[in-house]
């Protein structure tokens, strides 16, 4: 069993690795970033402008500040081809299709949010 101490520094790690990876994924194609990081445009600019100081600061808080973007429970049944044999080839690549197609759809309701929340920011209707 971890103790207190260990599963902070954990988290800490965690949280420092996960902030440089999603830095590095954003200056290198912001597109895909926002799709595979599940983030806002205004997230991804905030997270890009972060210093090396910003981050060790903002990593060394006590929760994670990432998290898992699924909650459906069939969608994890999908990712981790519960209860497929390991011969179902065909069905198992079928299953992370259609994994992908509905997270896909997940990051598009997310952008189609994030632009209308901008237009009442920007008061445009």
């Amino acid at each position: 069993m971890l103790t207190d101490e260990r599963m902070m520094a954990e988290i800490r790690d965690a949280n420092l690795s996960y902030l440089i990876l999603a830095q590095s994924l954003i200056r290198k194609d912001p597109v895909q970033a926002l799709y595979r990081l599940g983030l806002s445009e205004e997230t991804a600019e905030l997270i890009d402008q972060l210093s090396p100081a910003q981050m060790l600061r903002i990593a060394q808080g006590n929760m994670l500040i990432c998290r898992f973007r699924f909650d459906d429970q069939m969608l994890w049944s999908l990712l981790a081809d519960h209860g497929a044999a390991d011969d179902q080839r065909e069905d198992r690549s079928a299953a992370r299709l259609h994994a992908a197609i509905l997270m896909s759809g997940n990051f598009q309701e997310t952008m189609v949010e994030s632009a209308a929340g901008e237009e009442r920011v920007h008061g445009r209707s």
